[in-house]
């Protein structure tokens, strides 16, 4: 007797509610990565909307469009969301999808706990936003918490902040923390151990590089933040006192905690981008990326000083001079691996046979955004020049042109690269070349004026000023930039469903690039290879396009 063969079920011949269903319960790394990165462009949404409402209650002075504790929410909420919710979950998205296709896997190391860090993020993202609705517990002050995404004590005390609102603040923040260490722990076992026959790590992508970097400062950053919020919740509901002066506490040991998190969780946000930048522009350069083996050292180097560095975030504090001499010489230092990197990326460019698509013209614009918000960063390092600007909103438009104009236009440069890897259809180049010029002129308009009303003495965190102090241009300025980004943004979704719905079919390797997830299908198949590929160089797929390149095979 025989048995008729059993043929998969493709998810076009599902029904919606199967094809959901197969998406929750599943455990492959490419659908939990385009999950990652959906959550993480849905809560830039919700993100956005909220700087949106602080930048027009801004907009003039003595508005009263939001309530004080209104925009503390707003604030609270905006920076927490685009930290946590956004810059992580899309980073460590692209990381799920790219890693094992650019080793030559099959999937991650731990595909179960690959799912359950997933769904942890969601999980505390959504426990978060529950605060708007549950914040209020039994004493009706207000929903949302209100204490800056930094938290700083005392303002997390149980006498400042009445009801439930820090304490979703707090878990929502450590549960989606736990997802984000399980996936880097993903990360790292499968870079190790999973790696292609002859991928050595002197032939990784520098992608992958930076991604394993990303995990190791993960596992070394996000637990002592974690520590830190047990700590604050001994002190809400233990009657602990780590942080309460009254009672021989010391605020200043909550931001030292915070900090040592929060200085490498900007390396945690910005070498991802880094990594993506290196696939791109010498793919749309065409040429090898200038310095291979310097980039490798370059980033090691950041993720080894990152981790001193943090005490810049505390000059005004009134810490020891040695202290501040220490900490400042460090981030004087920290800028000499980066300035390799951005000297790379331009050399790489120098002399390149240049097609600016919209993935380059994203990537192009991150050089100039980063640059700036680089330089600016140098400036903070000086100890007295930090005095006068600390808490400012020069120091806001710093951070915002390092991770808005760094992080999230190598995100949209990405976006427009892989998104044909992942999807078998290419994202209109037009569309994008508009998405492209609204977030450039956006973000100039928006961050750039807050430099000038930080020299100026504004200060961050307030919901209104005075009229007669000379911010009153420089924020309508930055207020009138919002709706390019809006624009920016929609224009991007559209292109989206467009082109998933009627998108021109992209074909394998549309780009000509050479690193490995190119050499498969697009999309690529459940088990991302029918043959395990074999590595001969950095660039495997241009070697076996192009045996005949005489610098193919160059180490």
């Amino acid at each position: 007797m025989t048995t008729a063969p059993i043929h998969p079920i493709s998810e076009t011949s599902m029904g919606f509610g199967s094809r959901v269903h197969s998406w929750v319960i599943s455990v492959d790394h490419k659908k939990l990565g385009m999950m990652y990165i959906g959550a993480g462009l849905i809560f830039f949404m919700l993100g956005g909307i909220e700087a949106t409402l602080m930048r027009l209650q801004l907009m003039k002075p003595l508005n009263d469009m939001l309530t004080p504790h209104g925009f503390n929410q707003m604030f609270t909420m905006h920076g927490t969301t685009m930290v946590f919710l956004v810059g992580m979950p899309v980073l460590l998205g692209f990381g799920n999808y790219l890693i094992p296709l650019m080793i030559g896997a099959r999937d991650m190391a731990f595909p179960r706990l690959n799912a359950f860090g997933l769904w942890l993020f969601i999980f505390g993202g959504l426990l978060l936003y529950y605060s708007f609705i549950g914040g209020d517990g039994l004493y009706g002050m207000g929903g949302a918490p209100d204490v800056g995404w930094f938290a700083y004590s005392p303002l997390t005390s149980k006498a400042f902040s009445v009801g439930h609102a820090t304490d979703y603040w707090i878990l929502g923040i450590m549960v989606s923390g736990f997802g984000s260490m399980t996936t880097a722990i993903n990360f790292m076992a499968t870079i190790v151990c999973m790696r292609c026959p002859g991928m050595t790590f002197m032939r990784m992508p520098l992608f992958v590089w930076l991604m394993f970097t990303v995990g190791i400062l993960v596992l070394l950053a996000l637990p002592v933040l974690t520590g830190a919020q047990v700590m604050l919740l001994f002190d809400r509901f233990l009657g602990a006192h780590f942080f309460d002066p009254q009672q021989q506490g010391s605020v200043i040991f909550w931001q030292h905690l915070f900090w040592f998190f929060g200085h490498p969780e900007v390396y945690i946000l910005i070498l991802p981008a880094f990594g993506m930048i290196c696939e791109i522009i010498p793919v749309f350069s065409r040429k090898v990326i200038f310095g291979y083996p310097l980039m490798v050292a370059a980033t090691l180097s950041i993720a080894f000083i990152s981790l001193g560095v943090w005490v810049h975030h505390m000059f005004s504090v009134g810490l020891p001079p040695w202290l501040n001499s220490i900490f400042a010489a460090s981030t004087f230092l920290i800028a000499v691996p980066t300035g390799m990197k951005m000297f790379n990326w331009i050399g790489t460019m120098w002399g390149g046979n240049i097609r600016f698509t919209v993935s380059m013209m994203f990537a192009t614009g991150f050089l100039v955004m980063f640059l700036f918000g680089g330089l600016t960063g140098i400036m903070l390092a000086v100890v007295p020049f930090d005095w006068q600007l600390s808490d400012s909103y020069f120091v806001v438009g710093h951070f915002h042109y390092v991770l808005f104009g760094g992080t999230m236009l190598a995100v949209f440069s990405a976006v427009f690269y892989w998104f044909p890897k992942a999807t078998g259809r290419l994202l209109s180049e037009p569309m994008g070349k508009w998405t492209f010029w609204m977030f450039m002129i956006g973000l100039t308009l928006t961050f750039f004026p807050m430099h000038l009303s930080g020299v100026l003495g504004m200060p961050r965190r307030v919901y209104t000023y005075q009229p007669g102090r000379g911010f009153e241009l420089w924020n309508l300025i930055s207020s009138s930039g919002v709706p390019f980004q809006i624009v920016g943004v929609l224009l991007l979704v559209t292109n989206i469903i467009k082109s998933l719905i009627n998108g021109r079919v992209a074909g394998p390797d549309p780009w000509d690039a050479w690193t490995l997830e190119w050499a498969t299908s697009s999309p690529p198949p459940s088990e991302n290879f029918s043959k395990i590929p074999t590595c001969t160089s950095p660039r495997p797929l241009w070697d076996r396009k192009h045996p005949e390149d005489p610098d193919c095979f160059y180490e």
